[in-house]
């Protein structure tokens, strides 16, 4: 962002484009301060809990192919005291050639974050949409990192969609919240 300074030099306080004076520049500025944007601030991210068990080593078989790898992502979150907050990534990762499984890796990868300038009604959804796509790289490179030294291709985790995903599970819920209140009619 650039701050450039439009005086034209004129007289000192005066804009060349709207003749505002200081004061009023200042009275602005103080308004603008006021209605001050949403901040998220990573204070640390770190990994809780990696397991990465290497199945087909373990059992001295070689599988020949490309595996089928399926990925689960769970997200799960919480105060952490004013204006913080916790969000856990757990990635599950199972590799499968046929019945066979290759290797299954699992990250817990968390994030503390604080938050500003939202309103109380807006932290969960920016809890659960902003908060993953600020560690997901983190993540997405332990488990390269570890996939790798396992002595497979590095699994590269895709770009996942939070908010598609946030939308997903609050339809889910509402669906799931019609079927109770169905069955108790």
């Amino acid at each position: 962002m650039s701050d450039e300074n439009t005086n034209s030099g004129g007289t000192p306080g005066a804009n060349g484009s709207n003749g505002a004076s200081g004061a009023e520049a200042q009275a602005a500025a103080s308004q603008a301060g006021q209605q001050q944007a949403p901040g998220l601030r990573i204070l640390a991210h770190f990994v809780r809990d990696l397991s990465f068990e290497n199945i087909a080593a373990q059992q001295g078989t070689s599988v020949e192919g490309a595996p089928e790898i399926n990925v689960n992502v769970n997200l799960d979150a919480g105060g952490a005291g004013e204006n913080r907050y916790q969000l856990a990534m757990k990635v599950n990762a199972t590799a499968k050639s046929g019945e066979a499984t290759r290797f299954i890796v699992e990250l817990d990868y968390v994030g503390l974050f604080e938050i500003t300038n939202v309103p109380q009604e807006h932290i969960h959804p920016f809890l659960f949409i902003e908060c993953p796509r600020q560690i997901l790289p983190y993540a997405r490179r332990v488990i390269s990192d570890v996939t790798r030294d396992g002595g497979y291709p590095p699994l590269m985790l895709d770009n996942i969609d939070f908010a598609a995903l946030y939308r997903q599970r609050l339809e889910q819920l509402r669906a799931g919240q019609g079927e109770a209140t169905q069955e108790q009619g």
